[in-house]
């Protein structure tokens, strides 16, 4: 068991199955591919420009090349990782989509602006399934009947008093129902409509994926980050450790929250302490300073359980001594020493190294949606929402991000809508570093990311220009 884990953790601190990403691309299966692998379409890179894009020994900075593209001229950069796989597993995708009740209705229907970024591991290949998919989840669910006018109204198919008693004029039911028998309808709001619309998407996304596996060769998983603007609101949905936050008068107002072994160890903790066998035998659901060794059984060692946010002491058992459910702490924390995030969207066939383990029951599809209301506030020029894969904030805090984006829109003409792209591609190059001897290295020589990075810098000023 030991040497199995070992063997494990070597597999991912060593790279997310370093080179396992081309499996997509090149030969590793026999199964079709359901979308080839490229780079977001509103770059419009040429083939040749791809491939000079992933030199992993220059590390060149890809940028939007004409800010019509992107709606709110949007700033846009990705920079490819430094050799962890072979390709660059960010994927981002950005659209204004109409919604009409019936795809045969001329009645004009909502609009909403849509921004995606999915970063992939152990392949690119579920990155670009829902780069390509995830915003028409949305769109379906959105279409509901219930959903079409999305105004403050109460919505009696779904509502508690509804499923309590029968419908008018259905069969078996009288013409005048009786009276409520427990309390009043209660009134859904469109906000809460959009948010459950985005939750939904998440999950038909993840399934879909499952399906396609049988007969697509889509591999791996990836996490899952987008941002929809809609009757005056900014819905960010977000499933892993990719990040968005506001800079509003240099201000942060953080938009997400990362889903991270450590962040979620109450819930994979529950989830195996009520299903002990989805550990096959092979781990512990509690947790300790450091591994237990044989010699400690029968004395006593601080530990922590699902029902925990402190410590205490307990007297270790034989049982104590199998593989903790987390191992590792910060960036190197892996779910069954296998896996580093914990929410997202794929990975339905991955297992512990050399096992029959499945990981995928302790990773959640579900996002954590955070609501702007926009157009309540007055936003200047440089006021953004900054969305970024964990390559960016592996190495800068919010604090220095806003900073820099502050101190860089500070110095460009307002009028110059190159600007966001700018500050995005200023963001990435100060992730990323510049190569020297010891490696990339960002300010004050700090070890730079070895990630792929993908910024996106979305100027809220024009979200209060749609109404």
């Amino acid at each position: 068991m030991l040497t199995r884990m070992k063997s494990a953790v070597a597999n991912f601190m060593g790279g997310m199955m370093t080179g396992s990403s081309n499996v997509d691309h090149f030969g590793g299966s026999d199964l079709p591919l359901k979308y080839p692998y490229t780079r977001p379409e509103f770059l419009g890179l040429s083939p040749d420009e791809i491939e000079c894009s992933a030199d992993h020994i220059s590390r060149p900075i890809l940028i939007l090349k004409e800010t019509k593209r992107l709606p709110w001229a949007t700033g846009y950069a990705e920079v490819i990782n430094a050799g962890k796989s072979l390709l660059n597993e960010d994927q981002a995708c950005c659209e204004v989509v109409v919604v009409r009740r019936r795809l045969s209705d001329a009645v004009p229907g909502l609009t909403f602006h849509y921004w995606g970024l999915f970063d992939g591991h152990a392949g690119s290949g579920a990155a670009v399934v829902a780069s390509k998919l995830l915003q028409h989840h949305i769109i379906e669910h959105l279409r509901e009947p219930n959903n079409h006018n999305l105004t403050p109204t109460t919505h009696r198919g779904i509502t508690r008093t509804a499923s309590l008693r029968g419908a008018a004029g259905a069969p078996g039911s009288p013409s005048h129902p009786p009276p409520t028998r427990f309390f009043t309808e209660k009134k859904v709001h469109h906000e809460s409509l959009v948010m459950g619309a985005i939750e939904n998407a998440f999950k038909e996304m993840d399934a879909q994926i499952e399906r396609d596996k049988a007969v697509f060769n889509v591999s791996g998983g990836c996490t899952a980050l987008c941002a929809l603007f809609l009757l005056g609101k900014l819905y960010v949905g977000n499933a892993g450790d990719s990040r968005a936050i506001i800079i509003r008068g240099g201000e942060v107002i953080p938009m997400s929250t990362e889903f991270t072994p450590e962040s979620e160890r109450q819930r994979l903790q529950f989830l195996a302490y009520m299903q002990p066998h989805l550990l096959g035998g092979e781990f512990t659901h509690l947790e300790f300073p450091r591994r237990v060794q044989r010699k400690e059984v029968g004395k006593r060692m601080l530990y922590r359980d699902f029902t925990m946010s402190g410590w205490a002491y307990k007297t270790i058992e034989d049982d104590d001594l199998k593989f903790p459910l987390i191992y590792g702490e910060g960036k190197k924390a892996r779910v069954l020493a296998t896996i580093g995030v914990t929410r997202g969207l794929g990975d339905h066939e991955l297992k512990v190294h050399d096992s029959n383990i499945y990981i995928k029951p302790f990773l959640s599809c579900c996002p954590e949606v955070k609501v702007y209301p926009l157009t309540q506030y007055e936003h200047g020029v440089d006021d953004v929402l900054v969305m970024g894969t964990d390559g960016l904030w592996d190495v800068l805090s919010n604090q220095e991000v806003a900073e820099a984006v502050t101190c860089f829109l500070a110095n460009c003409d307002p009028d110059d809508q190159h600007r966001y792209t700018m500050t995005a591609q200023d963001l990435v190059m100060r992730a990323r570093g510049v190569l020297k001897d010891r490696g990339w290295r960002i300010a004050n020589d700090r070890l730079g990311s070895g990630d792929d990075i993908s910024v996106y810098i979305i100027p809220l000023m024009y979200g209060n220009r749609q109404t």
